[in-house]
Formats: C-alpha cells, structure tokens, sequence
C-alpha cells in the first residue's frame, strides 16, 4: 500500500510510521522542520517529506515530493493541543489568538492536506483518516473546558463527514474516518495524563497498533463516522 501520515516525525504519527514499514508498505512520512525519529529509520520504503501543513505547499510541491497517483492511506495526524488546559483553555483564560491558532491546525490544515491529495485517495479507493478526539464530541461532553482544542475537533468532525460524502460520491469504495486514540504518551497529551486511569496512558507505538486495527476493520458503512482505539463508535 502506498501511506501519507503527516505529523510523522514524533509520537503517535511515528508509530504509524514504523508500523507500516514493518507491514512492508511505501510510506511518504511528513514533517515541518524537524525529522526527529524519522531521521533513525533506515528503509527505502520510507520517503521523507518536508511539509508544514499550516501553509499551502507551492505549486508542483505533490509531484516534487514523489507522492504517487493513488494513495490507499492518509493520515491526517499533524495537531496541537494549545495553551495550558488550567490557563490558556479556561472560559476565563482563552483567547481568540488561541481559538484560531488551534483551529488553523487541527481542522484547516487537515482541509489544506486533503485539497491536494483528496483525488489521489478516491483513485485508489482508499481511506482519509483524521486524528480527532472524543472531547470534539458535543455527546461525550459531560466536563467543559478545554475550549479552543474541544472546539477545533468538533469542526474536524464535521470535516470528515463532508469529506465522506465528496469521496463517496467520486468513489463508493473510498472512506473518510476520524479517529479517536485514546490518551497516548506523548507531548500533546500532557495536560490530561494526570487523570488518566492506571493502564489508559498508551505508548505510541500501542495507541497506532490499535488504531491500525480499526482501519482495518472498517467498511462502506463507517464512513463518515469516529471510532475509538477500540473500535466503537462516538457519537458526535
């Protein structure tokens, strides 16, 4: 198979990363500016690809960077939480400086990655994968707080939604999911790890096997929807 994973220099995304090549699949792993574990991996099958997904990319930057014309896997993984959970993401705290640097990250982005690869996964019939997050879940919400980072994945949900529909209608064998990867060991996540029950707090390595599970299991019918790392529905 042929794998994009943006955000594939640390964490979560290099777990996909690693995951995938051991699967003996071409993976293109993005990064910004720092290639971090990416730069420890010797394979061929890995392609490193220079990509602040916060701009759009030049024009010939797709074919430049060798992306092929069909890709069977994209993941949207590249985010950021934002500010301090106690501080910069309280009612009384957040700002709107914090609000649109969150959401330009966590729901635009994603939208300027798939504007140019969007045609490439209906090619292949293959899946858009967003890494969301149940707290972008107006159904889950019982707690509040965390204002910028909850509001910016619940617009990310709406965006695989749409893209559900836009791939269906280009190719039914296509799908656009989100993915929810529970609480992962990891720098984004650092807020939230002191609540997090005894054998919740994943490695990234475990929190992209499961979510690679999920992948693997899905059908025509899940497209459109949010999925846990244990493959159940969240509601939005």
């Amino acid at each position: 198979m042929n794998v994009l994973i943006t955000g594939a220099n640390r964490g979560i995304g290099l777990g996909y990363v690693k995951h995938y090549l051991a699967g003996g699949h071409q993976v293109w792993a993005c990064y910004r500016a720092d290639q971090g574990g990416l730069a420890q991996i010797d394979d061929p099958s890995l392609h490193l690809v220079r990509w602040d997904v916060s701009q759009d990319p030049p024009p010939g930057f797709i074919d430049e960077a060798g992306i092929p014309a069909g890709l069977d896997i994209l993941i949207n993984n590249a985010g950021v939480y934002g500010g301090h959970k106690g501080r910069d993401q309280s009612l009384e705290g957040v700002t709107p400086q914090t609000m649109l640097e969150v959401f330009d990250i966590n729901c635009v982005s994603p939208l300027r990655v798939v504007k140019h690869l969007w045609r490439r996964v209906a090619k292949a019939g293959g899946v858009i994968a967003n890494m969301s997050s149940k707290m972008g879940s107006s159904a889950d919400n019982s707690s509040g707080g965390v204002y910028a980072y909850r509001a910016s994945k619940a617009a990310l949900n709406m965006l695989l939604r749409n893209l559900a529909i836009e791939l269906g209608r280009h190719n039914p064998a296509a799908l656009c999911v989100g993915l929810h990867p529970g609480t992962v060991d990891s720098r984004l996540s650092h807020p939230f790890q002191a609540n997090v029950p005894a054998g919740k707090l994943f490695s990234p390595a475990r929190a992209a096997g499961h979510l690679l599970d999920v992948l693997d299991g899905l059908g025509p019918e899940d497209s459109g929807h949010l999925f846990a790392w244990d493959g159940h529905r969240i509601p939005f």
